[in-house]
């Protein structure tokens, strides 16, 4: 895919492009602000299932960035609204510190929700999903990334439990975050800017470059966070652009 000559809008991944942890990607804070000097509007998506969106909030104000809550999509907060839309009452494996956000488990549930619970994954309640999935519940899950980078190095993410779980029981989750193409049409159905005008930036080439791709958004690879130089050897995901940072993605974008 090609990027527009004039982008609309811009989709912007947040850890691996803006920051790794708590450390923002030098530079970034300032090209964010270039960006919003620009008038382009902006939303965020992210696949964090860790943190509710007001910690995201303030952890990215911490480091220096200007956003605001309702600029960001995430994960927890799409499955969510698909929880309340199907009127589901799941039975959650999720990180304590999301659950006031996206609620309680159910004694009788009716599906089963993944998250990334981090330490708080262990065979007890891994094997209660399974036990519930062999039962014949649906299999929703917040997103599947294969890992995510932090300051000491790259860091086992939830796919890989959402692959096992797959495995034993023999169904196919459904997953709410990226790569899955409502999640960026959610997005820009808030901004009213139609697929191929906008450009999303993101350091996974398969959740977010994919992702965005099959969803009819050209998209941007960063070389910082999850990026590996195998992702430039990729036989059917070719990003738009391959960029050293999110700087100099935003320099190209503002045609300098």
């Amino acid at each position: 895919m090609f990027l527009p000559t004039a982008p609309q809008a811009i989709l912007i991944d947040l850890a691996g492009v803006l920051h790794i942890d708590d450390q923002p990607i030098s530079g970034a804070a300032n090209a964010l602000s270039d960006l919003r000097t620009s008038g382009l509007p902006i939303r965020f998506l992210t696949n964090t299932t860790r943190s509710p969106r007001s910690r995201i909030v303030a952890n990215l104000r911490q480091m220096g960035f200007e956003v605001e809550a309702d600029e960001i999509l995430t994960a927890v907060l799409a499955t969510r609204n698909l929880v309340q839309q199907r009127n589901l009452h799941p039975h959650y494996l999720v990180h304590p510190d999301i659950a006031e956000e996206i609620g309680c488990s159910h004694s009788e549930p009716d599906a089963v929700v993944l998250g990334d619970a981090g330490h708080h994954f262990n065979f007890d309640s891994l094997n209660r999903v399974f036990r519930l999935l062999m039962q014949g519940l649906p299999f929703i899950v917040m997103a599947r990334n294969r890992y995510f980078m932090e300051t000491d190095g790259l860091t086992l993410d939830m796919g890989a439990f959402v692959a096992g779980l797959e495995y034993s029981s023999g169904k196919t989750a459904e997953v709410v975050g990226k790569p899955a193409i409502p999640f960026f049409h959610a997005a820009l159905d808030e901004l009213g800017i139609a697929p191929e005008q906008a450009v999303l930036i993101g350091d996974d080439l398969a959740d977010d470059i994919g992702g965005a791709q099959a969803a009819g958004i050209p998209g941007i690879l960063v070389r910082t966070g999850k990026y590996r130089t195998t992702d430039e050897e990729h036989p059917s995901i070719r990003p738009a652009l391959i960029v050293d940072n999110f700087p100099t993605a935003v320099t190209r974008l503002l045609g300098g």
